[in-house]
């Protein structure tokens, strides 16, 4: 799992990047929510650590690909230093509240979380390691903290990930109290395999803690 994650950074197969960030993030992510640290799991480069930081959250993204965290960086001209601590190594821009750490997300520690952001992790594990990811997230949040998940819906049995279908009864074992807030086709943001495939249909979907 970890070779092919970083083998796809590498090569640039990363039609699941969004370069404008996610509009679910846009729409969902709760007004109320206080400042607090935002835990972003296998974040890659993506703006939408920016965006939140931006509204006045500590930032805090985990991803295994150098390639990614230093394209984060490169991509919004930010000034960062860099130091190895334990198993990871953390990246800490000089101006905005966002940290990246690198390395494999199961070694992260740190005290808990005020909320959760979870845009391409759950949807990037496969079913045997969904349940160790949610584990070990649930270590790094309060109780009661914020969280948006976004998973994918479609038919497995025609295509297989990754990204990967999580359908809700599953989402659910793991954390009871989301609530679907709302769903976009997003077939387009899918990898070319979906489309070759014959699959038609890929709904994204959105979980908002209660």
């Amino acid at each position: 799992m970890s070779e092919d994650w970083l083998g796809r950074w590498t090569h640039g197969r990363t039609g699941w990047h969004e370069p404008d960030g996610n509009d679910g993030l846009k729409s969902f992510w709760p007004e109320a929510a206080n400042p607090g640290r935002v835990l972003v799991p296998l974040c890659g480069k993506s703006p939408d650590l920016l965006w939140l930081a931006q509204r006045g959250h500590d930032v805090v993204g985990v991803e295994l690909s150098e390639i990614a965290v230093e394209g984060f960086f490169t991509e919004h001209d930010l000034e960062f230093e860099r130091e190895d601590v334990s198993l990871l190594s953390r990246y800490t821009a000089i101006e905005h509240s966002v940290t990246i750490f690198c390395g494999d997300y199961f070694n992260y520690q740190s005290p808990p979380f005020d909320a959760l952001y979870d845009r391409g992790a759950l949807v990037a594990l496969t079913e045997e390691l969904r349940p160790r990811y949610v584990a070990h997230t649930n270590q790094l949040l309060k109780p009661g903290a914020t969280r948006l998940v976004i998973t994918l819906e479609y038919d497995q049995q025609i295509v297989n990930g990754p990204p990967f279908s999580v359908m809700p009864d599953e989402l659910q074992s793991y954390w009871g109290d989301l609530e679907r807030v709302g769903q976009k086709d997003d077939i387009d943001n899918c990898p070319p395999k979906f489309r070759k495939a014959g699959l038609t249909e890929v709904s994204e979907v959105f979980w908002l803690s209660r």
